[in-house]
């Protein structure tokens, strides 16, 4: 004879591995269905042993008699309890064999009468929502896990709810803050609608439907009760905090489900009809990572990447419909709004906040989760606003506004500190970590910029609001050729780095590389003279800070001083410009994520040269490949070390003769021509070789040699049928760029 948990246990492990179950299913209803002797949860289980199944003819006590056999040696509430636990565990896996396509046919129909007898049971659902008050949270979650998986058999089956079920979500949703079981309703909704998006079958949408009508008018009803002004008075803090993560997290679902699903209910609207309800919960007395949690998930809907993790197979385009359209400028607009009136400034830490990995956060600074989602939130909400808005004027001075609370929010966290650095540099410094947000924000930007390009042709002065625009993309750090410039230099010019963003599907980069490259063949000026304005600005920097520049008079100086670059920037084709964004500051260049190989004696060989690249991403059919590869690698790194020897000498010995410096560099030139709209470069002696070794290795060249050995990459990976899709139309574009590189005279 063996007790209830050990037939239990043989019951699960049977399931467990899709077994036939050879008993009458009545007896394995007897095991199943919970004993409960009353309706606040708690059980009269007892430990006297069971016949096993059909041992001897005779079969278990009935639930009924449970409570007759209590005389007998009463187990504990833990064991009771681990009762409980088991036959909920074995309900569900019992649901989930019955429902999964690789059980067998004789054992999944035997499962699914198990469970449709217990269904009829009309206390069943009943029971299981009275254990939500049993006091033991462990119960109560695997009482909603198995309650949602019941719902969602149901639905399956084409079974109709009970009425139970309804009635009672109803009525907790409707009812809050007064009812406790708005949680666990929650946690259920959210069980079902989680097990609909897992689902395979064509009639999801269906499902759904038929499990939302009835809860429609309800899910309205606690939202406003929910994100009311007087909910902010959070009293009894811990219970609605858990209210209020659940149901973000359920309301993410219904709009995901909304986009995925293509289903149309009000309560999958409801963040986009109301939006400021939500957001006004920044200005709540919660936890920080109930912030955090909010401006992600607000980030995600906004982006259309909200239940993206749950759907199995191909994703839908993330491009809206055009009925969503609206809903997304009103989302869009009232985070604008709330930026206005200090959404940013409330997502500071206050005290001392606790950190899991990584550096402390310092407080009065958002941690770095909240920094990216709240400037991606930000960027992203100006892009919505500016593809709806006609007038450059007016989108000029949204830009300007808000990227200035945008620019003034990441100042304090950009680490290290600097006192002056290029406003685009913000984007890749903040996102450095998190390589999908930081291309998901360049692809804003230059939808931002691009808008506003095509709104300035439709002007007659084209050339003037051409350079007007250049001024205020730099100003306001939004330019497009700024930001891909950063983006490479923390790769470290890296085209492998390149074909792994372009064969991933994890993050935006074809389609945002695409857009650029088309934006890139229209302005090279424009590009080159940028890419000959950093080189010459950083190399600048990295001498200043060490020593290595004396000036040559105060008359050099005030100069330096008088010269701004971001009219050399926005206009290039005016006078030339200095080179630091700040007269009395010193600039520092973007952190980089790979850093090109450096000496103690060669400070300055990161700018000189391009970095040494690493291993290969590419595997190759034969050693044949590998050793062209591998030769030429050799001899870039023999001519990089070369190279950087010979300017180390140079920068050592600032005031050697012009017959060493022959010796010491013969093949460079003592200074190339600056194109038109150029910054000027330094005139003092030290920075001969150094300047025309930036402009000979600098930005413009890593770039095109990046692009060269990208195509390449692509090339050979086609030819062998390992590019995951047709990439014609991406060499076209990079062999587009190699030919106005090629016409358009200026040299790299």
């Amino acid at each position: 004879m063996k007790d209830v948990f050990e037939v239990l246990e043989e019951l699960y492990k049977k399931v467990l591995h899709g077994a036939t179950l050879e008993n009458d299913n009545q007896d394995y209803i007897l095991y199943l269905d919970p004993a409960i002797s009353d309706q606040d949860g708690s059980t009269a289980t007892s430990s006297g042993c069971f016949n096993t199944l059909g041992g001897g003819g005779q079969h278990p006590p009935a639930p009924g008699d449970l409570s007759s056999v209590s005389a007998a040696p009463v187990c504990s509430r833990s064991r009771a309890c681990e009762v409980l636990l088991l036959q909920l565990t074995v309900v569900r896996l019992m649901v989930t064999r019955a429902l999964a396509l690789e059980t067998e046919s004789h054992a999944k129909e035997t499962y699914r009468e198990i469970i449709k007898i217990l269904l009829k049971s009309s206390d069943f659902e009943s029971k299981l929502t009275s254990m939500f008050q049993n006091g033991d949270k462990l119960l109560a979650h695997m009482a909603t896990k198995c309650l949602g998986s019941l719902l969602y058999f149901q639905l399956k089956e084409k079974i109709t709810l009970s009425n139970f079920w309804i009635a009672f979500c109803q009525k907790n949703l409707s009812e809050y803050p007064e009812s406790d079981k708005v949680i666990y309703c929650l946690w259920t909704l959210t069980v079902v609608i989680k097990e609909i998006f897992k689902d395979t079958c064509s009639q999801k949408t269906d499902i759904l439907t038929q499990f939302l009508a009835p809860l429609d008018s309800s899910f309205e009803v606690l939202y406003h009760s929910l994100f009311s002004q007087h909910s902010g008075n959070l009293q009894d803090t811990s219970e609605k905090i858990n209210s209020l993560i659940c149901f973000l997290e359920l309301l993410e679902l219904l709009i995901a489900s909304r986009i995925h699903l293509e289903s149309d209910f009000a309560c999958q609207r409801m963040l986009f009809l109301k939006p400021s309800h939500v957001l006004n919960i920044i200005t709540w007395p919660i936890p920080a990572f109930v912030k955090r949690k909010l401006v992600t998930f607000l980030k995600r809907c906004l982006l259309w990447k909200v239940g993206e993790d749950l759907c199995r197979g191909p994703v839908p385009a993330l491009l809206p419909p055009g009925r969503l359209d609206g809903d997304l400028l009103a989302l869009a607009d009232a985070v604008l709004q709330a930026v206005d009136l200090g959404f940013l400034r409330t997502l500071s830490v206050q005290g001392r906040p606790s950190c899991f990995g990584g550096g402390p956060v310092q407080p009065g600074c958002p941690d770095p989760v909240t920094l990216r989602a709240g400037s991606l939130l930000l960027i992203r909400s100006l892009e919505v606003r500016c593809q709806h808005c006609a007038s450059a004027k007016e989108m000029k001075v949204d830009l300007q506004r808000f990227m200035s609370e945008l620019l003034t929010f990441v100042k304090p966290d950009l680490r290290p500190p600097v006192q002056s650095h290029h406003p685009c540099a913000w984007l890749p410094r903040v996102f450095i970590e998190q390589d999908d947000d930081m291309l998901e924000a360049a692809k804003a930007s230059l939808g931002i910029y691009l808008k506003l390009s095509g709104a300035c042709k439709a002007t007659e002065s084209l050339t003037q609001e051409k350079e007007m625009l250049n001024h205020h993309s730099h100003e306001n750090g939004y330019n497009p050729h700024c930001i891909f410039l950063f983006f490479l230099k923390n790769i470290g010019f890296d085209s492998k780095v390149l074909l792994d963003f372009l064969i991933s599907s994890e993050t935006c980069f074809l389609e945002y590389f695409v857009r650029y490259l088309k934006l890139l063949h229209k302005d090279w000026d424009e590009f080159f003279t940028l890419c000959r304005y950093l080189d010459v600005t950083e190399s600048n920097d990295s001498l200043d800070v060490r020593g290595c520049i004396s000036p040559l008079g105060p008359d050099r100086s005030s100069s330096r001083a008088d010269s701004g670059p971001l009219a050399a920037l926005g206009h290039p084709r005016s006078a030339q410009a200095g080179v630091s964004w700040a007269p009395d500051a010193v600039s520092e260049p973007p952190t980089q994520v790979v850093m090109s190989p450096r000496t103690p004696d060669a400070p300055h060989a990161h700018s000189l040269s391009p970095p040494q690249a690493p291993q290969s991403l590419v595997d190759y059919d034969s050693s044949e490949d590998s050793d062209v590869e591998s030769t030429d690698l050799c001899l870039a790194e023999s001519k990089q070390t070369s190279s950087q020897q010979k300017v180390t000498k140079k920068i050592q010995d600032p005031v050697g003769t012009s017959e060493g410096k022959k010796e010491l560099c013969p093949e460079l030139p003592l200074r190339p021509a600056v194109p038109k709209g150029c910054p000027a470069p330094p005139l003092s002696a030290a920075d001969d070789v150094t300047d025309t070794s930036v402009c000979d290795v600098g930005m413009a060249y890593r770039t095109v040699t990046c692009f060269g050995e990208l195509q390449g990459a692509i090339d050979r990976l086609q030819k062998k049928n390992l590019f995951p899709y047709n990439p014609t139309a991406l060499l076209k574009l990079l062999k587009q760029i190699e030919a106005t590189r090629s016409t358009s005279g200026n040299p790299l």
